[in-house]
């Protein structure tokens, strides 16, 4: 591809052998299809780079790097943003599922609206069979015109990674890269918060999949997930638990510090910042949000076959 594509996709893997097929199918299979998809394997050792390489060859839009070895999950994400080519940006999962219209309905926003930063749609949780099992709310308040409630929704709220969203790149690039301390996913998206609101796509289009391989399962304690983010967290004796704990507060401080706002905004951001702290100072995880609510569906129930490209004919 010569020219620059709209939208750069960054999907970084290691050892998705299991799922990827059927999201690289969701992906491709987008209405919206100016994009480029960067798969970046972090040195997989199963079947990952086959699948990866097969689907460079039928479809141009993807790009295929392999890592020599495992940098860990937060310097690959952060690789795709390094290379990403489009004025838009998305990271993908190797074993999520996205609606055929998330990515058309996500950029016509943006297009619509440039004060947001990022948008993207509701959540669903689907099982290792893509059949939907929770279908949830979004309770964070960050569609407020206000830098400090945007921030203090961020902070207080459960839910809110934002895995599905499509980002601004050249804002995504002024903010902190996502680093590998404890529940660094959250202080990205608190400080992207703070340089504008998110749009919401009302409909559930973005389908996140629970299986026993899932990283939070694999990687139930502190110590590591932070390593499986960087390998250099393994060390207790450079990066105690204090510096993965310490670091995770830091990142919010920076991140208010760094903000295109006002000081009265900045100060008001700290005040809560101050009231989340001392809310969580009798907690060794440091911030371990609420369950994220289940939503009523409505008239129709939330349906991946119907929705997703590649799940035609499969019985749900």
């Amino acid at each position: 591809m010569s020219t620059a594509p709209r939208l750069s996709i960054g999907l970084p893997v290691y050892n998705g052998e299991d799922y990827l097929a059927e999201s690289l199918d969701a992906l491709l299979g987008q209405s919206f299809a100016d994009f480029e998809l960067i798969i970046s394997d972090n040195a997989s050792t199963d079947r990952t780079e086959e699948i990866s390489r097969e689907y460079a060859k039928l479809d141009s839009r993807v790009r295929y790097v392999r890592q020599p070895v495992n940098i860990g999950c937060a310097p690959n994400h952060n690789y795709c943003v390094d290379v990403a080519r489009g004025e838009l940006f998305k990271w993908a999962s190797d074993d999520d599922l996205y609606a055929r219209d998330l990515l058309e309905r996500c950029v016509e926003a943006l297009d619509e609206h440039p004060e947001f930063v990022l948008s993207h749609s509701w959540t669903a949780m689907i099982d290792e069979k893509a059949v939907v099992t929770q279908a949830l709310e979004y309770p964070l308040n960050t569609v407020s015109p206000h830098a400090a409630e945007r921030f203090r929704s961020t902070l207080f709220a459960p839910g809110g990674d934002d895995d599905g969203a499509v980002i601004r790149t050249e804002v995504l690039r002024r903010v902190a890269p996502l680093d590998s301390y404890h529940h660094a996913d959250r202080t990205i998206i608190s400080e992207l918060a703070l340089h504008g609101p998110f749009h919401q796509v009302p409909d559930w289009l973005y389908f996140r999949r629970d299986h026993p391989g899932r990283s939070e399962h694999e990687h139930p304690t502190v110590r590591r997930r932070a390593t499986n983010l960087d390998p250099k967290r393994a060390d207790k004796l450079r990066h105690p638990m204090v510096r993965l704990l310490g670091e995770y507060v830091l990142g919010y401080v920076n991140a208010i510090r760094n903000a295109p706002i006002s000081g009265a905004e900045k100060r008001e951001c700290f005040r809560y910042l101050r009231q989340w702290m001392l809310n969580r100072a009798g907690n060794p995880a440091m911030g371990r949000m609420p369950v994220q609510a289940e939503a009523e569906l409505g008239p129709r129930e939330v349906s991946v076959v119907s929705v997703v490209a590649g799940q035609e004919g499969r019985v749900p």
